[in-house]
C-alpha cells in the first residue's frame, strides 16, 4: 500500500527513469524497446507542449532532454538488432523521420505556429516506431510477443492523451486533438481489459496491472477537465504528472511480459 499511496501523491517533482539496457538482450526486449520508441515520440510531443504553455517547465526541459537521448540510443540498438532486411529498412526511415522531428523540437523556442508541424512530425515517427514493433512481434509468432506489444502501447497511449489534451488547450487543431485523445482513451481501456485476462499475466503482473487501473482513474479525472482552447495551469499539471506515474506503472508491467519465455 505504501508504494500505491507513493505513487497516486508524488507531485510535479516526480521525473520518470525510464530505462534501457545497454543493447537489445533478446526478441521480447527488442519488442519491448520498439514499443518504447512509440511511446517517447508521444511523451516529447507532450513535453514540446508543456513547454510552450509554460507549464512545470523544468521537469518538462527534463522530460524532453531524457527522452530524447533514450530514443537515439534505441534507435541504434533496434537498427543493429533487427533479424530481417525489412526491419532494418524500417528503421532506416525511422532515423530520418527522427532527424526531423529532432530538428523541430529544438531548432526553436516551443510556440503555437510551430505546434501543428510537432504533431504531424511526432504522428509520423509514431507510425514507423510501431511498424518496426509490430515486424519484431511477427517474427516473434508468440503469444508473449504480443503482450509485450499490447502492454508497451499502453505506454505509448497514456503520453498521446496527455500530448492531445495540452494541444487542444492551447487552441492548436483542437477538434482532431479532441478525437485522438477520446480514441486514445476507449483504446487504452480495451487494452487494460485484455491483458488483466490473458492467461499469461502471473499473480505479479496482475497486482501491477490494478495499481495501473487505479492511476488510471486519476489521470482519466484529469483529462476530464480539457476546455479546449482554454489553458487552466494547475489541470495541465495534473495531467503532465498523472500520465508520467501512469507511465511508470506500464513500462514496468512491460518489462515484466518482456521477461516471460
Amino acid at each position: 500500500m505504501k508504494r500505491r499511496e507513493f505513487i497516486a501523491t508524488a507531485g510535479a517533482a516526480l521525473l520518470l527513469p525510464v530505462s534501457a539496457s545497454a543493447q537489445v538482450a533478446d526478441l521480447n526486449d527488442a519488442i519491448n524497446k520498439a514499443g518504447r520508441q512509440r511511446m517517447l515520440s508521444q511523451r516529447m510531443a507532450k513535453s514540446y507542449f508543456a513547454q510552450g504553455l509554460g507549464v512545470v517547465p523544468e521537469l518538462a526541459d527534463r522530460t524532453m532532454s531524457a527522452s530524447m537521448a533514450l530514443f537515439d540510443r534505441q534507435l541504434v540498438e533496434l537498427k543493429v538488432f533487427s533479424p530481417r532486411p525489412e526491419i532494418k529498412s524500417t528503421y532506416g526511415e525511422l532515423e530520418s523521420t527522427w532527424s526531423d522531428y529532432k530538428a523541430a523540437l529544438v531548432g526553436a523556442k516551443p510556440a503555437k505556429p510551430q505546434a501543428e508541424a510537432v504533431l504531424a512530425l511526432a504522428t509520423r515517427v509514431l507510425a514507423l516506431a510501431n511498424q518496426g514493433t509490430g515486424q519484431l512481434e511477427k517474427v516473434s509468432g508468440k503469444p508473449v510477443g504480443r503482450l509485450v506489444n499490447i502492454s508497451g502501447r499502453q505506454r505509448m497511449l497514456s503520453q498521446r492523451m496527455a500530448a492531445f489534451y495540452l494541444s487542444a488547450s492551447w487552441g492548436v487543431q483542437v477538434a482532431a486533438s479532441t478525437t485522438e485523445l477520446n480514441k486514445a482513451r476507449d483504446e487504452f481501456v480495451a487494452a487494460h481489459e485484455l491483458l488483466k485476462k490473458a492467461p499469461e499475466a502471473t499473480p505479479a503482473i496482475k497486482a501491477e496491472l490494478e495499481l495501473a487501473e487505479m492511476q488510471f482513474g486519476f489521470f482519466d479525472t484529469a483529462l476530464h477537465t480539457l476546455r479546449p482552447g482554454i489553458p487552466v495551469e494547475h489541470h495541465m499539471t495534473n495531467v503532465f504528472t498523472t500520465s508520467e506515474r501512469i507511465l511508470q506503472v506500464m513500462d514496468g508491467v512491460t518489462g515484466m511480459y518482456s521477461k516471460l519465455s
